[in-house]
């Protein structure tokens, strides 16, 4: 667990949880509160090798399942071989990630996580990711926009020091990101473009990559909907560097109508779900995890209920809590100084530009711990310090209006902080897909019964397998569940 920056400012930017990513449907790199080590590079390390380590390590570390990755680096090698440049190799590596992404380095290193291959249906939809990225391999966009930025940068310079006019310096590199952002619109258009020609040419369905674009989209809508927010919609984001989800699924469409109606070409679902079939969903308990509004983290032995109405995200820094009504939470773990107090330590660390009420010493559970009600410009927070072990386990819950009735469930939240009973650490099992057949009769409210999902399980269940909504179900056919 890392610990974050000093001052409340931290807390608001909880909601912000967008990033960016080739295929990205959602925030890059949240991890465990404790993240793996990162793997080990054999041989000096080069910008490669070092990149490599610092992605595995972001994204929870190398998934360890062999008839996968073979899959994944079997399907890489059939579209390098009909590909622009069939010279060109591809290494396929599965991250341990709940996300959606996946993206590539310029040398031919293709990463996928797990949370992507989830939504996966078949094979087609698979190498329709993996030739997207491997377009932006052989289109070299990479180095293209390498070369664009550092353009970007000289013409600032330019008008700023020849003309000695800063202010002119400063809106032509606006301007310059303004043509950047357009021109990564246009690689990702260009990458789906020449994926849907490649995968056709390799023999898979190419309406693969519409059906898994539109499977993302409505992930993210899903994931949207849980956390109470609108989803994105598109061109309101005049700086963003991918193109709307719709745009995508309908040039994806139509590439591949140019190749052929609907119905040819390879989709292979049951080999793909076999391949699937034990893949962990969602977050991996070894890195701690949710069950509805309970964060359990067993190998650090500790667990807590966050207030009604939270959603939590496990991030690289934190653990987030967010609500549809804008009350938030965060939760890491820091060292005390030699011969620092627990009161020393909260009102030292976390109450820059805020005002601090007095300091509340508190028995959780057994453990000692102290509390604080700071107010802010727009935010008020109740701070918390909880003494673990040789840790110091920090709650910050934020509102913008700490109401009685609000405070009281941030005050239940942090008494329901414990350690985990030996018992409960032994049965912490995590979430994973498994495969099962339709039989006759079955419709989407059987399966969504036996998904160990806490809400939205026949949205959930739809997603998952790429069903339209109330699609009645096939005979004989496999889907997707989630057990525990």
């Amino acid at each position: 667990m890392r610990c974050f920056g000093r001052g409340a400012l931290a807390i608001v930017c909880l909601a912000a949880l967008a990033g960016c990513g080739s295929l990205q449907a959602e925030k890059p790199a949240p991890q465990p509160i404790v993240p793996p080590s990162a793997p080990k590079v054999v041989g000096p390390p080069t910008a490669v090798s070092q990149e490599q380590a610092r992605i595995a390590a972001a994204y929870g570390g190398v998934y360890d399942k062999p008839e996968l990755t073979a899959l994944l680096n079997s399907v890489a090698d059939r579209l390098a071989s009909t590909s622009d440049r069939p010279d060109l190799r591809y290494k396929v590596t599965l991250l341990n990630s709940p996300l959606v992404n996946a993206f590539a380095l310029p040398n031919g290193s293709l990463y996928v996580t797990r949370g992507l291959l989830a939504i996966a249906n078949d094979t087609s939809e698979v190498a329709a990711v993996l030739a997207h990225e491997m377009a932006h391999v052989t289109a070299r966009h990479a180095f293209q926009r390498a070369d664009e930025e550092r353009k970007a940068v000289l013409v600032s310079r330019v008008v700023s020091d020849v003309l000695e006019d800063r202010e002119a310096g400063a809106v032509a590199l606006a301007k310059s990101k303004l043509s950047l952002a357009s021109f990564s619109r246009s690689q990702e258009l260009e990458a789906d473009r020449i994926g849907v020609q490649n995968i056709a040419r390799a023999g898979f369905d190419p309406y693969g990559a519409s059906r898994f674009l539109l499977s993302m989209g409505r992930q993210t809508e899903l994931r949207s909907a849980a956390l109470g927010q609108k989803p994105a919609q598109p061109g309101l984001d005049f700086l963003s560097t991918h193109p709307s989800t719709p745009e995508r699924v309908q040039l994806a469409v139509s590439a591949a109508r140019q190749i052929g109606a609907p119905g040819l070409g390879e989709r292979d679902r049951d080999r793909y779900l076999a391949a699937l079939d034990g893949l962990v969903y969602g977050d991996d308990p070894s890195q701690g995890y949710a069950r509805g509004r309970r964060f359990l983290h067993p190998r650090l032995g500790f667990t807590f209920m966050a207030p009604e109405g939270f959603i939590f995200e496990n991030g690289s820094e934190a653990l987030l809590g967010v609500a549809p009504d804008g009350r938030a939470l965060r939760l890491d773990a820091a060292r005390l100084g030699s011969g620092q107090s627990l009161d020393g330590y909260i009102q030292e660390g976390w109450i820059e530009g805020t005002e601090p009420g007095p300091v509340e010493r508190l028995d959780v559970n057994g453990m000692e711990a102290v509390t604080i009600v700071a107010k802010g410009s727009e935010w008020t927070f109740r701070f918390v310090a909880v003494k673990f072990g040789a840790d110091v386990y920090r709650l910050i819950f934020a509102a913008r209006e700490l109401t009685p009735e609000i405070d009281a469930g941030f005050r239940a939240s942090l008494s329901s902080f414990r350690r985990l009973s030996q018992a409960e650490i032994e049965s912490a099992r995590p979430l994973r897909i498994e495969t099962e057949t339709v039989r006759p009769g079955e419709t989407d409210a059987t399966f969504a019964a036996r998904m160990a999902l806490p809400d939205r399980a026949i949205e959930r269940f739809a997603v998952l397998n790429g069903f339209a909504p109330g699609e009645p179900l096939r005979a004989g056919a496999k889907v997707k569940v989630v057990r525990e």
